[in-house]
């Protein structure tokens, strides 16, 4: 593991970043919110991966170590929240996705704003805090195994998702049996193998996209054998086809 970075305070502050940029590892002793307005983030904790665009915000709870990398132009949102003396933003013990809305997304720029009076940030917080009781959480995640075996099952799944793999021949990737590896896929994740992939195989798609890839490229990179296929199953996990999601990387969410 890289060697992790200690900020005692989370930073309220809004980033420009360019594509393929990065903010190495590091922890906070207060909560953090990170959102991007435009762009694409990918963010990895000790409990797994997420990716994150201007529909989607992460909570990451004090001393959490977190790392970034960026596809796409992007303007990066954070906002510290002091984990003591206050009552949490997000009742979370663990990193969580939220759905950003219109109003949400209006609520995290304004916070990032430096001409806010304690007074201004107090009741825009108030007002976010009831609006985070009504969104629905929006996992696009892959978690972090435990077991080595399943890591670099993972791993070579991850390497090559343009390539189909059934489970035994993984099995044996990883001098184990076909039947352990379920076992494994369902007790550390609570995803069957295929499942799992899945979930893989979408979230390298959101990096294409977010990197200018067709949808058709991004389709046949990541393993779908046709692109209606793709379509569909980004649609059914996502929410919106990848056309649209490619389309509104760089643009303000209007809802």
């Amino acid at each position: 593991m890289s060697q992790i970075r200690h900020e005692p305070v989370a930073p309220t502050s809004t980033q420009l970043l360019g594509g393929g940029e990065t903010i190495d590892r590091h922890r906070h002793d207060d909560h953090q919110l990170i959102y991007v307005s435009s762009g694409v983030l990918a963010i990895t904790t000790e409990h797994g991966s997420w990716i994150a665009s201007n529909d989607r915000a992460v909570w990451v709870p004090a001393h959490t170590w977190h790392e970034h990398r960026f596809y796409g132009q992007s303007r990066f949102h954070t906002i510290g929240f002091p984990a003591q003396g206050t009552t949490p933003l997000l009742d979370a013990e663990r990193p969580t996705v939220i759905a950003v809305d219109a109003l949400v997304r209006e609520l995290l720029i304004a916070l990032t704003s430096t001409h806010l009076t304690q007074t201004e940030t107090r009741h825009i917080e108030a007002v976010l805090r009831d609006r985070l009781r009504r969104v629905t959480a929006q996992p696009v995640a892959l978690p972090a195994a435990r077991d080595q075996r399943l890591a670099d099952a993972c791993r070579l799944v991850e390497k090559d998702l343009h390539q189909p793999c059934t489970l035994a021949q993984l099995a044996d990737r990883v001098l184990t049996s076909e039947r352990t590896l379920s076992r494994l896929y369902r007790d550390e994740f609570g995803l069957t193998f295929p499942q799992w992939r899945t979930r893989a195989r979408i979230f390298s798609a959101m990096v294409m996209l977010a990197e200018g890839a067709t949808v058709t490229h991004t389709a046949h990179a990541c393993g779908w054998a046709t692109t209606s296929a793709f379509v569909q199953t980004f649609a059914q996990t996502v929410g919106i086809t990848p056309g649209t999601y490619r389309a509104g990387i760089g643009k303000p969410q209007e809802k």
